[in-house]
């Protein structure tokens, strides 16, 4: 109708937000063939006494990745592991403390992921009565949408190892080609490939340096003790490789 003024259409409230960082940190252990997640038990509301992912609310003048190593560092001693930003996660009600009467505060959770070596990862349990290693098939309900940040991580880390170098930021400095085959299966299962075509592919990359030193184990053959060559890999960083 002419003349007629439409009103304006109220803008809703702006969200505040509260930013927490949340670790789904992963071990392999090849000795028993077992992925592990590292869990905690929560020592207050909400879910107090339930397992959770090891996390944190970022602190004043912290960066995320710094909030990231934090949590890694009141939890575990290790000196080879791959760390990287997952995802955020941050669906209204995720969190039980955005009640209606919580002034609107949200809680969103930047997710990272890190992996390490089970034999190296020494424990911290000064001042947490629960913190253990969980098999990544054995978790159970977890605290706010953490098992969906361990399945989404879960899905990155296999991804990971099909086609960039992770593996070799956890294994030490020099390695048979079994134990490189090893972590293989341990996260990826026992039929991911066959050990033949596994070794035959990775050395026809080219950024596997035989270091001429040979090791025994068992009854079997010496096996040569191999490094990884930053220099030879870096002129296929950014191609497509497929490892397995």
């Amino acid at each position: 109708m002419a003349g007629r003024s439409l009103k304006p259409i109220p803008k809703p409230d702006l969200a505040d937000f509260k930013v927490g960082v949340d670790n789904a940190i992963f071990s392999v252990d090849t000795a028993q063939n077992r992925l592990l997640v590292l869990l905690v038990m929560r020592q207050e509301d909400p879910f107090l006494n339930q397992w959770s992912l090891p996390g944190t609310l970022v602190r004043q003048g912290e960066s995320l990745e710094q909030a990231a190593y934090r949590i890694l560092a009141e939890k575990i001693r290790v000196k080879n592991l791959y760390l990287e930003q997952l995802y955020t996660f941050g669906n209204p009600g995720r969190d039980p403390r955005e009640a209606p009467d919580s002034y609107g505060v949200r809680y969103l959770s930047v997710s990272y992921f890190a992996l390490v070596r089970f034999e190296e990862a020494e424990l911290i349990a000064d001042g947490v009565s629960g913190i253990a290693w969980y098999p990544v098939q054995q978790v159970p309900q977890l605290a706010f949408d953490h098992n969906q940040i361990l399945a989404y991580g879960y899905r990155r880390l296999r991804n990971k190892l099909e086609y960039s170098p992770v593996a070799f930021d956890v294994l030490p400095e020099v390695f048979t080609l079994s134990d490189l085959y090893q972590l293989y299966t341990t996260v990826l299962g026992e039929n991911f490939a066959d050990y033949s075509n596994f070794r035959a592919r990775l050395l026809k990359l080219g950024f596997l340096c035989d270091t001429g030193v040979k090791v025994s184990r068992g009854a079997g053959r010496p096996a040569s003790l191999y490094r990884f060559d930053a220099e030879a890999f870096a002129p296929l960083k950014d191609k497509p490789l497929v490892f397995i």
